[in-house]
């Protein structure tokens, strides 16, 4: 098949959050299936080309006017993302399937589909309702975006999202009929966890003693992503551990609020706040950690999840959208109640006091994360494309 995704942000050009890490492992996997798969991106740096081939994957990204206004970057992207669809359909042929993620290259879609008759599926990763923590967004920047979201699912011929509770919430807010979605789960890369290290060490770079257990909050410091539950949580651990230690790897815009929080309660001295941090820094925190923490308000997903198992770390999570779906309660995490760092706090004490726990569930996650590889995802979503698109 020839396929074309489409999406703000890829490996391979502008990454900037899980979109990215998505759409350019799901076109590796497809083309390793034999599929001819075409990115359409934006260009980063200068010195990206525009057309390029890479791991059998051709990656199209386009240059066009910026602007302040987010929405109308946006558009512009979207307008440059069809012109050059149309050049590449003149180079390469007509193309079987047009699969879109998220809002940002609706308006690309919509354009390709009323001017050469193409349908297309778009992928949900998440809604603005969802980003905004369950909460409509009250401003006109958020009304415009959930326009999109809306238009997209209105437009495209099926719809893909990222679990169960992922597709209730976009029949909920946008009413996009139950039959036109198809839930696929995220994937991950557990070769990328392969290999030991020597956790102690690695804890000694951010002034922990080795020994210390630490539970790691990786991903946005964002409202959604629920930073400042386990910031509220963390005083109910100590009082029990006072040896556990707390970091938050990622950026957004709560950083100064984790940081003003925690001092607030008397806790600055155990949290490490890190801003965003590298991959490969990144896997030895998931290698080195006792824990992993997912406090969020809502997740459609919750690739952190995957991570973290691929590294054999269970997971306190709390028991809302993806991590719901995934974890097997006491056998490959825990979960706790929605928005409640008490809740939270007890399912950190019990994974940390119990280091057979830790161990036994380690295990397990490794056997659990077997299922969520990248060439299953590609079979999964290959099965949705030969259904059909006009």
């Amino acid at each position: 098949m020839r396929i074309g995704l489409f999406s703000w942000e890829s490996l391979n050009s502008i990454r900037v959050g899980g979109v990215a890490v998505h759409a350019s492992e799901l076109a590796n996997a497809l083309a390793e299936k034999g599929n001819e798969v075409h990115i359409f991106t934006r260009k980063g740096e200068w010195w990206q080309k525009e057309h390029e081939e890479i791991n059998g994957v051709f990656e199209h990204r386009v240059v066009f006017q910026p602007d302040l206004d987010f929405i109308q970057y946006m558009d512009n992207m979207c307008d440059a993302m069809a012109g050059c669809f149309h050049f590449v359909e003149h180079k390469y042929g007509k193309f079987d399937v047009l699969h879109g993620h998220d809002w940002h290259v609706v308006n690309a879609l919509t354009n390709i589909k009323y001017s050469k008759g193409y349908g297309f599926i778009m992928t949900y990763h998440s809604t603005e309702w969802g980003r905004n923590g369950n909460n409509y967004g009250d401003s006109w920047f958020s009304k415009r975006i959930m326009h999109r979201e809306w238009l997209g699912g209105y437009e495209s011929e099926r719809v893909v999202t990222v679990s169960n509770a992922m597709r209730y919430e976009l029949m909920h807010q946008y009413q996009i009929p139950e039959a036109k979605i198809s839930v696929v789960y995220n994937g991950v890369s557990p070769k990328n966890f392969e290999g030991e290290i020597d956790a102690g060490r690695v804890k000694e770079r951010y002034g922990i003693w080795p020994l210390d257990p630490v539970i790691l909050f990786a991903g946005r410091l964002s409202y959604q992503k629920g930073p400042d539950l386990l910031v509220e949580a963390i005083p109910r651990v100590l009082v029990e551990r006072p040896d556990a230690r707390f970091i938050f790897a990622g950026s957004g815009d709560m950083n100064g609020h984790i940081i003003g929080r925690a001092s607030w309660l008397g806790v600055a001295d155990k949290i490490r706040v890190l801003g965003y941090v590298p991959d490969e820094e990144l896997i030895e925190l998931f290698k080195a950690c006792d824990v992993v923490c997912v406090p969020s308000r809502n997740e459609p997903f919750g690739i952190i999840v995957l991570e973290a198992w691929s590294a054999g770390k269970p997971v306190v999570a709390t028991d809302v959208g993806g991590p719901s779906e995934l974890i097997w309660n006491f056998v490959t995490g825990i979960k706790a109640y929605p928005n409640n760092p008490e809740s939270i706090a007890w399912g950190i004490k019990y994974a940390i006091n119990s280091p057979e726990f830790v161990k036994r569930t380690g295990k397990n996650c490794k056997r659990a994360v077997k299922d969520f590889s990248w060439d299953k995802i590609a079979d999964r979503t290959l099965e949705i494309y030969k259904k059909g698109v006009r």
